[in-house]
């Protein structure tokens, strides 16, 4: 998956004369930040070298993981046309971005962050954007501006730096300002999987319906060491590959989402939750089901329709036929 055209243009603008020695050197600590969940009460984009590393290394991989959450979302409710877009702790806005190029109907946005150094920047890249944008300082974990309720509200890899006594009443805070679908992405590790599964429980007691990946608002039946997750392959620009030092063309970024709404959503009958296994005339594939089951299907060449949609399928992808195990 690559940036939309023209917001990897203005990237590439803003980034033009900056040496990729420097860029590289602010990349590094930045992912460590990230790895390492790092709370110490500093911001992890604190200055505009961070901003610009993250644009260089973090945004592709950011902007692949919730486009691919909002493809899953758009599945489970087509009729689903957001026109008002609440973002929090939006960064440069990747999922500002990721939204209009998922709807069409997407015409306005308030952008809520607390860094003014990726504010800037976000506010720069915004103005190629199709739709309007708001930006407001604001840091989602003390006082967020006082917004009216959007049809679509997200929060893009920020409850990894909230205290976790604080994530149940926040998350029900978002959903109060959410008029449609509310959707919280997290690192695909299972500390990143822990605080999905505790918004997961917010949200249901709220009476709000899970739309994706969940197949079901059962208890999530995975058991650790085991957790959920999934995986988007990005592209990496040149700057991209100097500034992380690296040699293959593309990365993996692994992801974990929920996405819960105040209409009645048509979840997928089952989801894949790892890499499909095919070999020979069989393929397997470990399910989350409707029935609240983990089950791995195994299919043969013989079952006809249901094997070409096995072959077919990727890992995240929710699958309509019902396969028998």
């Amino acid at each position: 998956m690559e940036l939309p055209a023209a917001l990897r243009a203005a990237v590439d603008q803003m980034l033009v004369g900056e040496p990729v020695e420097r860029l590289a050197k602010a990349s590094a600590i930045l992912s460590d930040r990230y790895r390492r969940e790092v709370r110490d009460g500093r911001l992890h984009i604190d200055d505009a070298l961070a901003a610009k590393a993250y644009l260089a290394t973090r945004l592709p991989a950011t902007f692949a993981a919730v486009r691919a959450a909002m493809t899953m979302v758009e599945e489970s409710l087509p009729d689903f046309q957001p026109h008002h877009q609440i973002d929090l702790g939006c960064g440069p806005g990747t999922a500002f971005w990721a939204a209009q190029d998922t709807w069409a109907s997407l015409a306005e946005a308030d952008m809520v962050e607390a860094s003014p150094a990726i504010r800037r920047v976000g506010e720069a890249l915004a103005k190629e954007a199709s739709a309007q944008s708001r930006w407001h300082a604001g840091d989602v974990t003390l006082r967020i501006p006082d917004l009216a309720a959007a049809d679509l509200v997200t929060l893009t890899y920020v409850l990894d730096e909230l205290p976790p006594t604080s994530l149940a009443p926040l998350v029900s805070r978002f959903w109060n300002l959410t008029k449609g679908v509310l959707v919280i992405i997290e690192p695909g590790t299972t500390a990143g999987w822990q605080r999905i599964l505790a918004a997961r429980q917010t949200l249901i007691e709220a009476g709000a319906h899970l739309v994706a990946p969940c197949a079901h608002a059962r208890d999530c039946a995975i058991v650790a060491p085991d957790w959920c997750h999934f995986s988007r392959r990005v592209a990496r620009s040149r700057v991209h590959r100097l500034a992380k030092g690296a040699e293959v063309p593309w990365e993996d970024e692994k992801y974990i989402f929920i996405a819960a709404s105040r209409m009645v959503a048509e979840p997928a009958q089952a989801r894949v939750l790892s890499p499909p296994r095919i070999s020979g005339g069989v393929a397997r594939l470990k399910l989350c089901r409707q029935d609240g089951r983990i089950t791995e299907a195994v299919i043969s060449k013989r079952q006809g329709d249901a094997f070409r949609v096995a072959r077919r399928a990727d890992w995240g992808d929710g699958l309509a036929l019902e396969i028998e195990t």
